[in-house]
């Protein structure tokens, strides 16, 4: 991106379905015992690999008129696949998937490329296996690939997470639902609750409060549809972009605002945003709204490792967020960062290094000494195949009145197909 003259944001949008809530609702859709359409459905290259892995399994699911027709026939039409379960470059897919395929009466093999096959599955292959589960994963049961031995007779359980984690939570629900008995899920810091609203939406006997998930089997699934609101991970890199670009203003239509989602929103209020929700109402259980967004002159911040867990992935672009603030920003207790698509720690702080921010690496997260004039330098800088790396630069060098040319951002086809596309329709010189 090679920019010679001053940039603002102006205009109204909407963005692409929600990564998170588009991998559940086909997800859970297979598992019931009807006919769900879902709208507005996000095809990027993660929610296609859960696809793939679904129709591999026996599921028939079919694209009609920019909407997804799944043709849902519970747990056991599911069939013994004959090849590997390739889930490409998504943690989301071999983590709840394998929560699906614990409780099936056949073998299945589930493998991803090279990140996905370092990243951590001990968190889900313990408490699988407490319920019952045979499952042989590499590096001592730790990572994938990993086999996976049915039981259709897994025994519920009480389980209580040190680390909040959806992907976690959402893996032993999606196991509970055919298992014996009722499984309970305790976790001391909320994480996003996307799983427990879909099953709820689907009929599933599931309780929860924040804090403690209660899941009964035996309810049979079921909705005719489902409606996915715009992703507010997506929405962030506009939101950030026109806070920080002068005489910016924009809109971005029907954008979920689920409480355990949306808290960067507060977090970037608190630095100064002037950011609006209006029209908020309610699809199949989410929140969704519009939000408008003016130019603020930004001030610095400190996050605790108590937030973290709500604003996981907002991280890197909420450092461009805080490059652009008065004061020194410290973000702490983030070592989940350093096991995403890349070491996002790292990732940050290397490459936004090279467009000249005052930043500085800690073990557990970042501390970024801003300036509301700043002015990024330019040159090459590398995404390290991390999508929200890529598009938090791709933010950054807005901020640049050289040329910057972000390497490998081919991967923002993962979760934003279209985001360079609407970047430009809402730039102004």
């Amino acid at each position: 991106m090679e920019l010679n003259k001053k940039i603002k944001l102006k205009g109204e949008i909407k963005i692409p379905g929600d990564k998170s809530i588009s991998h559940r609702s086909v997800i859970i859709s297979s598992l019931a015992n009807n006919n769900v359409v879902i709208e507005n459905f996000l095809y990027c290259k993660d929610c296609i690999k859960t696809i793939d892995v679904l129709i591999k399994l026996g599921v028939r699911i079919e694209r009609l008129n920019n909407k997804l027709i799944v043709y849902g026939k519970g747990i056991k039409s599911l069939r013994e696949p004959d090849e590997i379960l390739d889930v490409g470059n998504s943690g989301t897919t071999i983590r709840i998937m394998s929560g699906v395929l614990a409780a099936t009466d056949f073998m299945s093999i589930l493998s991803g490329d090279r990140s996905v096959n370092i990243r951590p599955m001990k968190r889900v292959i313990e408490p699988l296996v407490k319920m019952g589960a045979i499952i042989n994963g590499r590096d001592s049961n730790t990572k994938a690939p990993i086999v996976i031995f049915g039981n259709p007779d897994l025994k519920g359980k009480k389980f209580e997470m040190d680390i909040p984690s959806a992907q976690v939570k959402s893996c032993i629900l999606m196991a509970a639902l055919n298992a014996r008995g009722e499984t309970e899920v305790i976790q001391h810091k909320v994480s996003r609750d996307h799983t427990e609203r879909m099953l709820k939406h689907f009929g599933a006997d599931i309780s929860f409060n924040g804090k403690c998930i209660k899941l009964k089997p035996g309810k049979i699934l079921s909705a005719g549809g489902i409606y996915i609101p715009g992703d507010i991970s997506s929405a962030v890199f506009f939101i950030v972009a026109t806070l920080i670009l002068e005489d910016s203003h924009t809109i971005i239509k029907n954008v979920g605002v689920n409480p355990t989602r949306s808290f960067i929103l507060e977090i970037l209020k608190k630095m100064g945003g002037k950011i609006i929700i209006r029209n908020k109402r309610i699809f199949n259980n989410e929140p969704v709204a519009d939000i408008e967004t003016f130019y603020s002159k930004l001030h610095s911040i400190k996050i605790e490792k108590e937030y973290i867990p709500n604003i996981i992935d907002e991280i890197p672009i909420l450092s461009v967020a805080a490059a652009a603030a008065e004061g020194e920003t410290t973000i702490r207790g983030a070592e989940e960062l350093r096991y995403k698509e890349s070491d996002r720690i790292n990732s940050i702080v290397s490459q936004f290094k090279k467009l000249k921010v005052n930043i500085k690496e800690k073990s557990d997260g970042i501390v970024i000494k801003g300036n509301i004039k700043f002015s990024a330098g330019g040159g090459n800088v590398e995404s390290f195949g991390d999508h929200r790396i890529a598009m938090s630069l791709f933010i950054l060098s807005l901020l640049s009145k050289g040329a910057v040319n972000v390497l490998d951002s081919d991967c923002i086809e993962n979760s934003f197909p279209g985001f360079k596309y609407d970047l430009k329709k809402l730039m102004v010189h």
